[in-house]
């Protein structure tokens, strides 16, 4: 089918579409509604996905946690709600165990911490751990260093903070780098600054209000002995976390006397499970949302569809009469779907612009919260929409042009 629409045909539609202008208007409304639903229900989607990435950004997703809890279960002559710990001991003998883990790393915590500079002070929580941790999770160190293992060798007091004790104790990150601060009485150099922002995934808590302490400094100056808080791990490729912390579970139970069955005495936090319930969550989203948004165009298309029908009984005598002059089918069926397609184009294209001009703002809106944060749709979706666009354009005359082209003119003189 070649369609050729010059100048007169321009006025010619025009004039088609403007001659009800109220219903015109509602019926473009329809398909400019649901464009405009599709794109910013996909935008915002993609925004809260690509705003998780960025926070969860450097957590390495084979990681797993495993913490100590009263037993529920009396076993072997020990009583129902024993506290126990685990111990630096059972590093080693987790890694002969369970060689599939490629980092078990013990850490040392404390949630109700102080840091205190001059005459400012912050509540904080500390946090005592190996170099080995920014591997399961990376501080995104802005300035100055990590921990090293020199630190942990010599039993160091220094130690890395968060942006928001930068604030709250120094004027900007380089007076605070190098500077001595007090935590629960203890004097130590901030030898780095994390640039590590609040949300998201972080082992010490709010990421921004923790000091990171070389393990065996804080196991010194706590008088920890050989307790461990949490047992850091990460599995090696080709190797799932959640089969490994059962491993890791039974052996812990073992050493502990431990009932087998006992489900709360060891506590498993598999951040694998985590990234992949996102995965799971956001895909229903995209599901849901191309469902919501391709329905409401869909009903757009159909209310196209339906004032082209009544447009096409108007004018039958219009129809017949251009027929009876010459006109032929393809002339007729050119007419009409030019019609339908130039509407459901200029309204869906509206929708296009208006939805990308809202996630603009939005994108904006969350850059300094969330920097990164992409809530724009890409070119290929906006292609892909115009050219959805246009088969719905056709398909929504396709009907009307039908009955256009069955018009013979003796009937449509008889009509008149």
């Amino acid at each position: 089918m070649n369609i050729r629409i010059d100048s007169d045909q321009w006025v010619e539609i025009f004039s088609a579409l403007t001659r009800n202008k109220t219903r015109t208007f509602l019926t473009a409304f329809g398909v400019f509604w649901g464009v405009f639903m599709l794109l910013l229900l996909m935008g915002g989607g993609r925004g809260l996905e690509s705003m998780l990435a960025t926070n969860f950004a450097g957590f390495a997703n084979n990681s797993g946690f495993v913490l100590a809890s009263p037993t529920s279960e009396a076993y072997k002559g020990f009583s129902k709600g024993r506290n126990w710990s685990i111990e630096t001991r059972d590093v080693g003998l987790i890694r002969a165990s369970v060689p599939e883990l490629e980092i078990v790393s013990p850490c040392l915590s404390n949630w109700r911490g102080s840091a205190a500079y001059d005459t400012k002070k912050l509540s904080v929580s500390v946090m005592g751990e190996y170099p080995e941790v920014n591997n399961i999770e990376d501080r995104k160190i802005r300035f100055g260093r990590g921990l090293n293992d020199v630190d942990v060798n010599k039993t160091r007091k220094v130690c890395t903070i968060g942006s928001r004790i930068v604030e709250e104790l120094f004027q900007t990150d380089q007076n605070a780098l190098g500077q001595f601060i007090l935590v629960d009485g203890i004097h130590y150099q901030v030898v780095g600054i994390s640039g590590k922002e609040e949300g998201g995934i972080s082992i010490g808590g709010n990421s921004t209000t923790t000091v990171h302490i070389p393990y065996t400094t804080m196991q010194n100056a706590y008088n920890r002995g050989n307790e461990v808080d949490i047992l850091c791990l990460t599995a090696r490729g080709g190797y799932k976390m959640s089969d490994l912390q059962k491993k890791v579970e039974g052996v812990i139970k073992r050493i502990h006397t431990i009932h087998p069955e006992d489900t709360q005495a060891v506590l498993t936090v598999n951040a694998e499970t985590i990234f992949s319930m996102i995965d799971t969550l956001f895909s229903g989203i995209g599901i849901l949302v191309w469902m919501i948004g391709l329905g409401t165009l869909f009903s757009g298309a159909i209310g196209v569809s339906n004032i082209m029908v009544v447009t096409v009984k108007e004018r039958t005598t219009e129809i017949g009469i251009r027929r009876a002059i010459g006109a032929t089918p393809t002339d007729i069926l050119t007419m009409i779907m030019s019609e339908s397609i130039v509407l459901t184009l200029v309204a869906g294209m509206s929708g296009l612009t208006f939805s990308v001009f809202i996630l603009q703002i939005v994108e904006n809106l969350v850059q300094d919260t969330t920097p990164g944060a992409v809530f724009q749709i890409s070119f290929s979706i906006a292609v892909g929409a115009a050219t959805l666009l246009a088969l719905l354009g056709i398909l929504a005359g396709l009907a009307p042009t039908i009955r256009a082209m069955s018009i013979k003119p003796v009937d449509a003189i008889r009509d008149e």
